[in-house]
């Protein structure tokens, strides 16, 4: 039991020696060497719809950069590609849009070949819908498609929530006529897709160093976190990164993540204080765990390796390994209701993973109406409890 329980963790942790993030991603990742980036705004026109004065302009303005199709228009508005890059990207997402893969306000993620020095690169593509009129409910839409490029197509699906976020922000700046505002926030915005949609996670991991498995601790703990004496932009990471890193709200089958929606510990919890006046921060009411401190070093090789995408996949694998462990013990929970010796696999398994106590956390969130479960938690507690208490009097023992 215990050597599966191992190696089952070891996997996830290795996951750097393994995955392909290691052959596609790290390929030009170093202290020394930053992932080009590219991004690209297009106008789109259905051809049905009444096309306005200023954007006719526009297409005149820009015949020799505009793709015309049967039932829509699509004319370059800004890129940071190569020039002989964007109309061979302007030709894919015609493409697309003739196949009625883009649909409004989805993004779209695939692989391109492009006259870049990357050659094939992961691109995500939205189609910002502007609202119909009223006088015309049936016409073709106009809009915007944005397209950001970098990394690879699986590299940037670990982002595709934040990356639908950042487009989505971009919606009240696309309303000026003609981009009146394109020098001054729409190309800006633009080029910082990268840093605000990738980099967060790199960041806060840079900044706690190995203390980041008290931020883990806290995410699965649901410990509040408060930041001093730190900048806003610092203060939006460390937030993020505790969304990412938290078990709540994920949709999958009930027996997976019902007690991590409802759970929230009955004991009162000091909130984790970081004081970003000295680097590394300050923290205080740190709590982590060795389930936690397990993961350190694989969060911070990746860090090392300047590989945003690897960090994400290291953050997703952390997470399914703890639904693993929930999932674990409360089949252990609902067998010892009929059998001791089931009990005293659960105290095994809390004893070998490392993540007792946010475990027993949830575990009584969600069993907080059956008493014979609440019972055999309890026990579990105790037992967790006295466990800490005899690791902490042989620690003593061993510094005396």
């Amino acid at each position: 039991m215990f050597t599966s329980q191992t190696s089952s963790f070891q996997d996830s942790i290795d996951v750097e020696e393994r995955d392909d993030f290691d052959s596609e991603e790290i390929a030009g990742y170093s202290q020394k060497t930053q992932l080009n980036c590219y991004y690209t705004i297009y106008l789109y026109q259905g051809t049905r719809s009444e096309a306005s004065g200023e954007n006719v302009a526009w297409n005149q303005r820009r015949a020799d950069s505009t793709t015309s199709q049967d039932d829509f228009s699509l004319t370059l508005v800004d890129s940071s590609l190569p020039s002989e890059a964007e109309p061979e990207l302007r030709t894919y997402i015609s493409r697309r849009l003739s196949k009625g893969a883009l649909l409004g306000g989805m993004g779209n993620i695939a692989t391109v070949e492009l006259s870049i020095p990357e050659q094939a690169v992961g691109c995500y593509c939205c189609l910002l819908e502007q609202e119909r009129s009223p006088e015309q409910p049936d016409a073709d839409g106009n809009g915007y498609v944005i397209c950001f490029m970098g990394g690879s197509e699986k590299g940037l699906n670990l982002f595709r929530l934040e990356l639908d976020k950042y487009v989505q922000g971009l919606h009240s700046s696309l309303q000026t006529p003609e981009l009146q505002n394109l020098e001054t926030e729409v190309r800006p915005y633009l080029s910082r897709w990268y840093e605000e949609s990738v980099m967060h996670i790199y960041r806060v991991v840079q900044l706690v160093q190995s203390n980041i498995s008290f931020l883990l601790h806290a995410a699965l703990s649901h410990t509040h976190v408060e930041l001093n004496n730190s900048d806003e932009r610092t203060k939006a990471d460390v937030s993020r990164f505790i969304k990412a890193a938290s078990l709540l709200g994920l949709s999958q089958q009930d027996t997976t993540t019902a007690s991590l929606c409802k759970a929230i510990s009955e004991d009162t919890q000091s909130d984790l204080i970081l004081d970003c006046s000295s680097s590394p921060p300050t923290l205080s009411n740190a709590v982590s765990n060795r389930f936690c401190d397990d993961w350190i070093q694989a969060f911070l090789n990746a860090a090392e390796r300047c590989n945003p995408f690897l960090l994400r996949q290291i953050l997703e694998n952390f997470k399914l390994k703890a639904i693993q462990d929930m999932n674990s013990l409360k089949r252990f929970v609902r067998q010892a209701e009929m059998s001791h010796y089931a009990l005293f696999r659960c105290c095994l398994f809390l004893q070998g993973c490392g993540n007792g106590d946010v475990l027993l956390q949830n575990a009584r969130a969600e069993h907080s109406d059956l008493p014979e479960a609440c019972s055999i938690i309890s026990v579990l507690e105790e037992f967790i409890k006295e466990q800490s208490q005899a690791q902490a009097q042989a620690q003593a023992q061993a510094q005396a």
